[in-house]
């Protein structure tokens, strides 16, 4: 029996332009990575730890080719979901890839928010030294109540959340032009500076160069992540197949100009023995031997608390909003995708992402060997180096699909082949990473799995035929 017709559906205003455009991804990338990983990063390879930030934004720039193809192609919302979907037509396979960027999104949240404790911390200059069981317990506690005040944030609505980050991407990229900033002033006043570090390498453990570099670039990774967020704005853009390619490629540059900026004027200003020992707050010692007479290694803390917030919102939002949206298109349990009558949130999903996060941190804080920021950071660049794996491989074959009206932009085959072996070498353990990193990757991919194991039950007992994504442009979209 056929439907009535109905009223064209309501679309996406498109409002955001160039400049905003640009904004956003280069508030998206900045953040967490920079703040908290340069001393782990240092650790690994030694005085040469801007080289796996420039590798990491290599891989992500040739990453990045593949996205702009696809979506000046197909300019609608849902990135990754949305290609595998079209490229392969398995719902399973499209489901998991949103599953993991969900998941992706919820250990960069915790990322941030263990940082956030150590920078509080740091801020207020407590000093557990004597008592270090307190000295866990605390950070625990602090990052388990940032966790929730961004929960609360994103339940109160995404017009606050949006404001909040708008001012927030504003203090982060401050930060990270005081550290540029007040670094360059101390070379040139004749701050006691030794270029000869930047070149030095010195490998962790008994890992050969090649190998620290790679276990190095998989964490620095985690920094470069956030451009991917772009792609789901696709359909708020004016004009997107011309305006995407300049933006984006900017806002990579600009970002991948930054952390090697900021990591050689880590490495010369400071010893890389004292760098990676101050892994947690690794630019408050660049700033305390920049300018130990000025006040701006004591206002840095407050700043990584801010920039880290930023990162954290920015991913519960998208994780809550995947959550809702995977529970609308019958992949996931029904209760996930309920919205709060008054605020018109996706209650559920917010409260089960954040209960994720939980989870994340008391694990890593009780059981896990090494740092726990650099765990979860690189965590998270696993699952998404996973997630461009198939996107590089979606954009060939989605060669396929012929566009008659044409004008989109179009990559060089090598870059997606290139981006491939990248991608998987960098989630394959012999790139050297810890094993802790898999645990807590493949603990939430079974999770996924059971959930969505879970709802073709529920969806057989509904009556429900055909249950699955049918229409990922419609992943991420809440109330």
């Amino acid at each position: 029996m056929s439907q009535p017709a109905t009223a064209e559906a309501p679309q996406l205003k498109r409002v955001m332009g160039p400049g905003l455009l640009l904004l956003f991804v280069v508030g998206d990338i900045l953040g967490t990575g920079v703040y908290a990983l340069t001393g782990q990063v240092a650790k690994e390879v030694g005085g040469a730890a801007w080289l796996p930030f420039l590798a990491a934004f290599l891989i992500a720039t040739i990453t990045a080719f593949s996205y702009l193809e696809l979506v000046t192609k197909y300019p609608q919302a849902a990135g990754a979901a949305l290609y595998a979907h079209k490229a392969f037509g398995i719902q399973f396979v499209t489901f998991l890839v949103a599953f993991v960027v969900m998941c992706s999104g919820i250990t960069s949240a915790s990322t941030a928010s263990r940082f956030f404790a150590i920078s509080f911390f740091d801020a207020v200059e407590v000093n557990f030294d004597h008592i270090f069981s307190w000295q866990r317990l605390g950070t625990v506690a602090l990052a388990l109540l940032f966790m929730a005040l961004i929960a609360t944030v994103n339940l109160r609505g995404v017009s606050e959340s949006v404001k909040l980050n708008v001012f927030l991407t504003f203090v982060e990229i401050t930060g990270l032009v005081i550290v540029v900033v007040v670094g360059l002033w101390a070379i040139v006043s004749g701050v006691d500076v030794d270029f000869s570090r930047v070149v030095a390498f010195d490998t962790s453990g008994e890992k050969n160069a090649f190998i620290a570099v790679t276990a190095a670039t998989s964490l620095a990774f985690f920094a470069m992540v956030g451009f991917e967020d772009s792609v789901n704005m696709a359909e708020e853009t004016k004009d997107p197949v011309r305006i995407f390619p300049k933006v984006l490629l900017t806002g990579l540059g600009i970002a991948g100009l930054v952390y090697v900026v900021v990591a050689i004027i880590a490495v010369a200003l400071v010893p890389v023995g004292e760098l990676s020992e101050a892994d947690s707050s690794p630019l408050v010692k660049v700033m305390e031997t920049a300018a130990p007479g000025l006040p701006f290694a004591n206002i840095l803390p407050i700043i990584s608390m801010f920039a880290v917030s930023n990162t954290a919102l920015i991913n519960m939002l998208m994780a809550s909003r995947l959550i809702y949206g995977m529970a609308r298109q019958h992949v996931l349990p029904p209760v996930l995708g309920a919205v709060h009558p008054k605020r018109h949130t996706p209650w559920v999903a917010i409260v089960f992402t954040t209960l994720i996060a939980f989870g994340l941190i008391f694990y890593v804080s009780a059981f896990a060997s090494g740092d726990t920021v650099a765990i979860l950071g690189g965590t998270t660049s696993l699952l998404l180096l996973a997630v461009f794996s198939v996107v590089n491989v979606a954009v060939l074959v989605l060669r396929r699909d012929v566009r008659e009206e044409g004008g989109h932009f179009k990559t060089p085959t090598a870059l997606p082949v290139i981006g491939f072996i990248a991608s998987v070498y960098l989630v394959l353990p012999t790139s050297g990473r810890p094993p802790e990193q898999y645990i807590l990757a493949l603990a939430l991919i079974v999770i996924g799995v059971v959930l969505f194991g879970v709802t073709m039950l529920i969806n057989r007992q509904l009556g429900i035929r055909g249950p699955g994504i049918t229409d990922p442009t419609h992943l991420a979209d809440a109330p």
